[in-house]
């Protein structure tokens, strides 16, 4: 275990100094060509911003994989490195995210082909043997068929692909909850002796430090400030949604059946989940476009009562945190079920108290304003 610690710990530098190398060149590209997140109704920041950080994420990521992997199949005797289908097909599907989410920060696209392509993406993944198979008692649900899982897969991913892509709302929320999830999953795959994964997911880990680096500090004189864009959080929420799948899936040939898998998975991504779902309940409810655009997200109601950017970031990410600690408390005496039941519990109470303090701060609870996400 020490000796791919080491491989770990390499591939998160790497993919670090790669990010701190690359973002400024990035930076000063965008400024060049023009290449700029432009102020709107539903946006936080005041100019323009160059948008095109999150284009780094996957070669950084790859890189350090690469090295680290080819550096280890060179040090531990008889370790080859095998490429299964689904490895091939998952890698062929990120690029198709990633170049659409690249496109889309260039040029500009229109909603329906960004999602035409997440679903096709999505679909090279079960058409590889890669779903959903189990839901460990949820529902009282435990196996699925191949017919009944594969669809649930294409739909998880691209759910948890566009809630990454809609939370990216102020400085560091996306790219904070990603790390923390990230986090998550590399202890998971740690605690079951896949390392594969573990290397794969530090070398994304190490490009996220160095984008948040420059995206909530701004770099030095904050002359570096960028966001990530959707190549990006599209990116982001494909590789998240691809864990979960993977993580969840039972199969005995990769790792001992756990019946925590879905549990664990499912909270490491429990906010944009449960945000998204909340705001599309509450455009269903006010009769406005579900894949419209507004100022509802959790982060625009803690703005809403005072908060800054900063004061919110923080509060979102303790909640994070906080659901980690709760569902693993609360998983050791109740069934999943319970457990999703008790958190979305906790989801609407706090959104009451949000509620109170925006109402007293003179503010509207629900604001229909709107812009392009």
């Amino acid at each position: 275990m020490a000796q791919y610690l080491l491989y770990i710990l390499g591939s998160f530098a790497v993919s670090m100094v790669c990010g701190f190398l690359a973002i400024p060149m990035i930076v000063r590209f965008c400024k060049k060509k023009n290449l700029y997140d432009q102020p709107g109704t539903r946006k936080i920041h005041k100019c323009g911003v160059p948008r095109l950080g999150g284009t780094c994420f996957l070669p950084s990521m790859l890189l350090a994989f690469l090295i680290a992997m080819l550096t280890l199949n060179g040090a531990v005797q008889g370790n080859e490195i095998t490429i299964s289908l689904w490895s091939v097909c998952f890698f062929v599907s990120l690029l198709l995210v990633y170049a659409v989410g690249l496109i889309d920060d260039v040029v500009g696209l229109k909603p329906a082909s960004k999602f035409v392509v997440q679903v096709v993406a999505a679909s090279l993944l079960p058409a590889s043997g890669l779903y959903i198979n189990n839901m460990y008692g949820f529902l009282g649900i435990y196996e699925l068929p191949y017919y009944v899982g594969a669809p649930l897969t294409v739909f998880a991913i691209v759910f948890i692909d566009n809630a990454m892509n809609l939370i990216d709302g102020i400085d560091g929320l996306s790219g904070g909850l990603s790390l923390i999830a990230l986090g998550g999953f590399l202890y998971c795959f740690a605690r079951e002796g896949v390392w594969t994964y573990c290397i794969l997911i530090a070398g994304l880990m190490g490009v996220l430090v160095a984008f948040l680096y420059f995206n909530i500090t701004g770099g030095k004189n904050n002359k570096m400030k960028i966001f990530m864009g959707d190549s990006g959080s599209l990116t982001l929420g494909f590789i998240l949604g691809f864990l979960l799948v993977k993580f969840s899936m039972d199969n005995p040939l990769v790792m001992p059946y756990r019946r925590d898998s879905l549990m664990l998975s499912y909270t490491l991504l429990a906010i944009p989940i449960l945000d998204v779902v909340r705001v599309i309940i509450v455009r269903t409810l006010h009769r406005k476009p579900i894949f419209g655009a507004d100022k509802n997200h959790i982060h625009h109601k803690l703005m809403r009562t005072g908060m800054t950017q900063h004061q919110a970031l923080v509060c979102i990410l303790a909640m994070a945190v906080g659901y980690i600690a709760l569902n693993q408390a609360l998983f050791g005496f109740f069934y999943f079920s319970s457990v999703v039941a008790f958190d979305i519990v906790v989801w609407l109470a706090i959104h009451f108290v949000i509620n109170h303090f925006v109402s007293r701060n003179g503010q509207k609870v629900f604001s229909s304003e709107g812009g392009n996400d």
